[in-house]
């Protein structure tokens, strides 16, 4: 069994894995400098827990043992310690081994569970490219449960024979419960992409995917914006299923595109439901950005109860930009989450931004 701290790296902090030996080290040089009415058999006995808190079971015994080598050794064995004493030391050196034996096998299966877990969530959700087909793009995704890499947001950016196609959605809820939704969807989304001829058949297979999933006795749904880029990427079409607007970044100024609103997906049940609205076409210019987002933006409060002014700081941020510069995809999607993170007193949902842009 190793005998070095059982921890992947940055589990427990450096100036933490030295310090059961620079402590064993003062307390044996203080006892033998100290008066004999100074007693520090207690810093001695608590050595052991600490070391087994640390670091494996053979580090563990190595400490124990400096610990009852210095109770014994004349120089430095404390006045008045007993053989009791020196026993009950000896029970919880012993105690401190074990404890840290089982903590060790706890901590690598953990270690292993983490990685897994990490890679199983990087395989749903992977890391979006610079390119797609000719759109430039750029996303970043943030999951309110802390240690998950998923989430209830989601986005994807993917070609196909009837052009380049992108999704934002938010899943009802957020953290660990909402991976299984986000997992279908992109699913669904990357096959709708290649059979799809068009937008409106996409969200409609999208929709009966999370019928499909939903049990009787549950209400399953998402918000969701999808996106279709047509020929050199100049034409966008926008459908809406209840999400929030997207932002189109233009010429120093930003203001939202509403889309037809159409129903949340995974409620389309019944002979009465419509079905996804006819896309919103928009015309983009060089340099033009489209910005997707989720609720976990614009309902981020600052410490006074506030919303994110999401529309107003971008403005703001775009008007102070060089012409000649442009607001890239990448800066764009950099500035509106390091902006909401000085806004915000706390982001407790999901946040998930893509921003879209054409070659030029």
């Amino acid at each position: 069994m190793r005998s070095q701290p059982l921890s992947a790296p940055g589990l427990v902090p450096r100036w933490l894995r030295v310090l059961p030996p620079v402590v064993l080290v003062l307390v044996g040089v203080a006892q033998w400098l100290a008066p004999g009415w100074v007693q520090l058999a207690f810093l001695f006995a608590a050595l052991p827990p600490l070391t087994g808190l640390i670091y494996g079971p053979l580090w563990t015994a190595a400490i124990s043992g400096g610990v009852l080598g210095l109770m014994i050794l004349p120089l430095t064995r404390p006045p008045h310690v007993s053989d009791a004493d020196l026993g009950a030391v000896l029970a919880i050196a012993a105690f401190s081994v074990v404890v840290s034996w089982i903590r060790t096998r706890y901590t690598r299966d953990l270690v292993v569970v983490r990685d897994v877990a990490e890679a199983a969530q990087r395989a749903v959700l992977p890391p979006l490219p610079e390119r797609v087909g000719d759109v430039r793009c750029a996303g970043l995704y943030r999951a309110a449960q802390v240690g998950a890499l998923v989430g209830g947001d989601l986005f994807d950016v993917r070609a196909g024979p009837h052009g380049v196609r992108a999704l934002v959605a938010d899943v009802q809820g957020h953290g660990l419960a909402a991976v299984g939704a986000v997992a279908a969807l992109l699913g669904a989304f990357r096959e709708a992409v290649l059979d799809e001829e068009e937008l409106r058949g996409v969200a409609a297979r999208l929709d009966r995917r999370l019928v499909v999933d939903a049990d009787e006795q549950s209400e399953l749904f998402a918000t969701a914006l999808l996106v279709e880029f047509a020929g050199d990427g100049r034409e966008a079409r926008l459908i809406s299923c209840g999400h929030p607007p997207p932002l189109l970044v233009r010429g120093g100024a930003a203001s939202e595109l509403h889309p037809e609103a159409g129903t949340p997906l995974g409620l389309g049940r019944g002979v009465a439901h419509p079905g996804p609205p006819a896309p919103t076409v928009v015309a983009l210019d060089e340099g033009d950005v489209l910005l997707g987002y989720t609720d976990g933006v614009t309902e981020a409060r600052d410490a006074d109860g506030a919303f994110y002014p999401l529309v107003e700081r971008v403005c703001a941020r775009v008007s102070s930009e060089r012409a000649d510069e442009g607001e890239a995809p990448p800066r764009l999607v950099d500035f509106v989450w390091n902006d909401v993170n000085e806004f915000a007193a706390r982001i407790e949902d999901d946040v998930a931004l893509l921003a879209l842009s054409p070659l030029s």
